[in-house]
């Protein structure tokens, strides 16, 4: 069940806590799996396949894994940003921007119905 709701909230990470670069204990986290034999394993190929090998798939998995969200996933709104953030940054950045402008000009609107001579006379009249 664990593995079932990694798999939903976007999967596959290098893990923050890892030894070298997190890979090998993010793939054992989301196999759910134990991260001693995921790195025997990974020494044992490591030492019969040779090292350039093993050494490249593990940079380069190192690479295309994201890292682990600092803090935990909990809806499809901050996975969607998240993937947002760590695909483009710039986007990601500008998505924020345009939010909060479009809360300030709301604000503003509000501020200025508020502050209208209109308005204080429609509450004189109305009370």
């Amino acid at each position: 069940m664990k593995r079932f709701e990694r798999i939903l909230r976007g999967g596959l990470y290098r893990s923050r806590n890892g030894v070298v670069l997190g890979v090998c204990r993010g793939i054992a986290e989301y196999f759910d799996f134990s991260v001693f034999w995921t790195r025997t394993i990974v020494l044992i190929v490591l030492f019969f396949s040779g090292f350039w090998p093993i050494i490249a798939l593990y940079f380069i998995a190192a690479l295309l894994m994201k890292p682990e969200p600092v803090i935990p996933i909990e809806s499809d709104d901050q996975q969607e940003f998240y993937n947002s953030y760590m695909y483009s940054r710039k986007g990601a950045i500008d998505r924020l921007k345009r939010r909060y402008e479009n809360l300030e000009r709301r604000i503003q609107r509000m501020e200025h119905t508020v502050t209208a001579k209109d308005f204080d006379w429609d509450r004189k009249l109305n009370t």
